[in-house]
């Protein structure tokens, strides 16, 4: 491990909580030429139409800064202090504005054997308030189970993902879980267990931006699968691809139309194995 970003107590109020605010000294610079370099990949409507769902997945994969921010040493640093293996970061999510998401485990997307070794970060890169439709979260609801589809009585595939939703939803107000907003400034990140519940609050302004990137990391020394797409009997196994330098650089070299974003990461595996 290298160096300690996070104190003791500060471990300590994660695996309590599930959850945990940072500074870890990004740079303005930084996050600034993130909003700039992404928005052109944004679909053009996102403005006009500002209640529609808007992300780029995998944009570290051809801009430069997002890959950066998804691998700043001070963040890997302090995941590897709360989970006590290597984060590897798999994937960006970069985001416009507020997404208006029903709560959800990440759990359900990317879980791991040995469960629980899977960590989100969240980063403001513009200052967000209650009127941008902030992340919420639900502190403590990492320690309800890993729950798959069978075990909400739901089949397996995304056909039954608002099924899911609405399970989460009742299970919030079962186990009484209050709900906390993301209202933080421009360069603070936000660490969530695998298993937290989180989603985006309305955004009560239409017209407001909320810039942010997310990186979701998986630890080493696990397995990979996702739970929305499996069986008891028959795991829908992952075979992520690494966020680096190196796998830009296959994307960058490969010749010819490129799909994007998803099919792109097939190309950058096969051009690194």
């Amino acid at each position: 491990m290298q160096e300690s970003v996070l104190t003791q107590e500060e471990v300590e109020r994660f695996h309590e909580r599930g959850v945990l605010h940072c500074d870890f000294g990004f740079a303005p610079e930084l996050l600034d030429r993130i909003v700039a370099e992404v928005e052109p990949l944004y679909n053009s409507s996102w403005r006009e139409q500002p209640q529609a769902p808007t992300r780029v997945q995998d944009a570290w994969a051809r801009i430069e800064p997002v890959r950066r921010l998804a691998t700043h040493e001070r963040a890997l640093n302090a995941l590897e202090q709360l989970l006590q293996r290597k984060p590897l970061p798999f994937q960006t999510l970069n985001f416009p504005v507020g997404t208006t998401q029903l709560a959800h485990s990440d759990t359900i997307h990317f879980s791991t054997i040995p469960a629980g070794y899977m960590a989100g970060v969240w980063v403001a890169l513009e200052d967000i308030d209650a009127d941008s439709g902030p992340l919420i979260y639900y502190p403590g609801s990492h320690k309800l189970p890993y729950y798959s589809m069978q075990d909400l009585g739901l089949g397996a595939g995304y056909g039954h993902y608002p099924g899911y939703e609405q399970c989460i939803q009742r299970l919030i107000r079962e186990h009484g879980f209050e709900a906390e907003h993301g209202i933080v400034k421009k360069g603070r990140a936000i660490i969530w267990h695998a298993n937290l519940l989180h989603g985006g609050s309305p955004r009560k302004d239409p017209a407001r931006t909320r810039h942010s990137q997310v990186t979701h990391y998986y630890f080493a020394g696990c397995e990979y699968y996702t739970p929305m797409e499996s069986e008891p009997d028959r795991l829908c196994y992952r075979h992520p691809v690494w966020i680096s330098e190196a796998a830009a650089a296959a994307w960058s070299a490969k010749p010819g139309p490129r799909s994007w974003p998803v099919r792109a990461l097939g190309r950058i595996r096969r051009l690194l194995s």
